[in-house]
């Protein structure tokens, strides 16, 4: 159930109506009619642009369409009154009766109310996290696995085939940076002294790593040169930083579909396939680049390189796809993995990068756009950084890790639920600041407590309700007359609940998952407001002393507050609270 499109159904139906009456000419297109909440609550339920978008197509006054299609409408029993406003908007008034039935929709779909078949089955991959298989994750990597991963959720609950993915980038030189660290540690097992060079990774999680590596081979690599043991212990470090990476993953709850490796494309000819597509459509040549911003002609040492073409699809400037020695740029594998991407048939494709990989975006819209001939989208979502402080200081750095907070550190701290309800606090382009105290207070200031309170009360009452001997199944709820909910502060929580379907709509047109976490805050402060109204208003309370009908009629909901609540948390990855301790 959709109130809103179920409304701008019948706005649609009227307007048809007028044509076949001959109010309004033969042709029109009502796609860009809307029905939403009018920006202020006191002017109606909803309001209809109608009038407004079709007064020129249809050369009429935007008034006199509206006050035609205000009559239609009123005779709706659904529409209490339908009131034209400034230049042809036209508010509406829904008929209580309206807002009596959703508590009884909500409470027989379950938390399927709000699905949505938006989507309509189209497959879309969504590409987050993707860490650098060289250390455990950290803050940073928690916000983009969070996001990533509520952002498919959302859009399999609005009706998309959703993949998770997780790229390794395990082809570049930092993990030969990653192989020599453990070859380090391996020699630390066998109780040599190292010295440990700039750049490396001297974390203490890799001690295990060497330990284990001594365990496999024993003194085998102690005197070896490298080239003898660099690929073999290149792969087993590789291999278990991705065991350390799945593990972090799994203390939030993130599950990959699939994991895609860099290394592959270079012995399967992806990349080959893939700038070849893009010189068959003559987007590669030999050319020469201008200096880059803020060079000096004596900084700068022109020479021609191979070149994608990346200006004819918006980038700034063409893009090089090998070095002057002959082998690929960073960029080309990354061509080359989006190509497979497109090969696999998706209809849209979405990347989650960190803030610092902002300069990126052009060229992989371009690369995308000119691969699969502007046929495939491709949405790149940027996370930027988390601050994090405690006890009013910033959060020291892991020692674990050596030079930054991981997220297990995080975890540790205040557990997976906050941890993920907090990073969709704002959204994913807006710096995050992340305060230990402040996340686990109670109180209206921290959202995560805030909603999870909202849920937990409407158990409570469950609860106190069942021990009364009060029926509150959600089956017994979902057949009874609430034609007495009539109280505003009533009416205020079924509205809020009318919106949730056109909420994960929207949430999900935009690939913004934290408006999910600002509705459900909305909603937990409406609840709120009317348990606390309760206090003075006794005809408002939940349970309703000596009167079983009574009770359950408002029990349903309040429940349906909690049916809401708990899919909306669902798709944030957060597990509802049934009780607060």
């Amino acid at each position: 159930m959709n109130l809103f499109s179920d409304i701008r159904a019948l706005v649609i139906d009227s307007l048809t109506a007028m044509v076949a009456d001959g109010a309004l000419p033969d042709g029109l297109d009502f796609a860009n009619v809307t029905v939403e909440p009018p920006r202020d609550p006191l002017h109606g339920d909803m309001a209809t642009n109608a009038a407004m978008v079709l007064a020129k197509p249809a050369g009429q006054k935007p008034r006199d369409i509206a006050d035609a299609l205000a009559g239609k409408l009123a005779g709706d029993p659904r529409v209490s009154s339908a009131e034209v406003a400034g230049p042809g908007f036209l508010n509406l008034r829904l008929a209580a009766s309206v807002w009596q039935a959703l508590p009884k929709a909500i409470l027989s779909d379950g938390t399927a109310y709000g699905k949505s078949t938006m989507g309509q089955g189209k497959k879309v991959n969504v590409e987050y996290v993707s860490a650098n298989p060289t250390g455990p994750l950290h803050v940073g990597h928690t916000r983009g696995a969070v996001f990533g991963d509520a952002l498919a959720s959302l859009l399999a609950y609005a009706g998309y085939d959703v993949t998770r993915e997780y790229y390794i980038n395990d082809g570049g030189a930092q993990v030969d940076v990653l192989a020599r660290s453990v070859y380090l540690r391996y020699q630390e097992a066998h109780d040599l002294s190292v010295d440990w060079p700039e750049g490396s990774y001297p974390g203490d999680y890799l001690i295990e790593v060497g330990e284990a590596l001594k365990d496999k081979v024993g003194d085998k690599y102690l005197d070896a040169p490298e080239e003898v043991w660099l690929e073999e212990v290149r792969n087993f470090a590789t291999d278990a930083m991705m065991m350390l990476i799945r593990a972090d993953l799994g203390l939030l709850g993130v599950e990959m579909d699939r994991f895609f490796s860099e290394k592959s494309l270079y012995s399967t000819g992806l990349i080959e396939a893939a700038i070849k597509d893009l010189e068959d459509k003559g987007l590669i040549y030999r050319g020469t680049l201008e200096p880059p911003k803020g060079k000096t002609p004596e900084d700068w040492e022109p020479r021609e390189q191979t070149l994608f073409k990346s200006t004819a699809y918006g980038d700034d400037v063409d893009r090089p796809i090998k070095k002057s020695d002959g082998s690929w740029t960073y960029f080309a594998p990354d061509i080359a993995y989006h190509y497979d991407k497109v090969q696999r048939g998706y209809d849209l494709l979405i990347d989650v990068f960190g803030a610092d990989h902002g300069g990126y975006v052009k060229r992989m819209k371009a690369a995308v756009s000119a691969l699969s001939d502007g046929k495939t989208p491709l949405d790149i979502k940027l996370t930027q950084l988390v601050k994090l402080f405690k006890n009013g200081e910033p959060f020291k750095m892991s020692k674990r890790a050596g030079t930054f907070v991981t997220l297990r550190d995080v975890v540790d701290q205040v557990g997976p639920d906050v941890t993920r309800f907090v990073m969709l606090t704002r959204k994913n382009d807006a710096p995050l600041d992340f305060d230990f105290d402040k996340v686990l207070e109670q109180s209206k200031d921290n959202p995560v407590f805030y909603v999870q309170y909202a849920n937990a009360r409407v158990h409570s009452v469950l609860r106190k309700a069942r021990e009364a001997g009060i029926d509150v199944e959600d089956a017994t709820l979902a057949h009874l007359d609430l034609s007495g909910m009539t109280h505003e502060s009533e009416l205020a929580v079924a509205r809020k609940l009318a919106e949730w379907p056109r909420l994960v709509e929207i949430a999900a047109r935009t690939n913004e998952p934290h408006r999910v976490a600002f509705y459900l805050y909305e909603l937990a402060s409406d609840l709120h407001a009317l348990y606390n109204k309760g206090n003075d208003v006794p005809e408002l309370r939940f349970l309703q002393e000596g009167n079983t009908d009574a009770s359950q009629a408002k029990i349903a909901l309040a429940r349906s507050v909690s049916v809401v609540i708990s899919a909306g948390l669902g798709i944030l990855g957060v597990t509802p609270v049934e009780e607060m301790r």
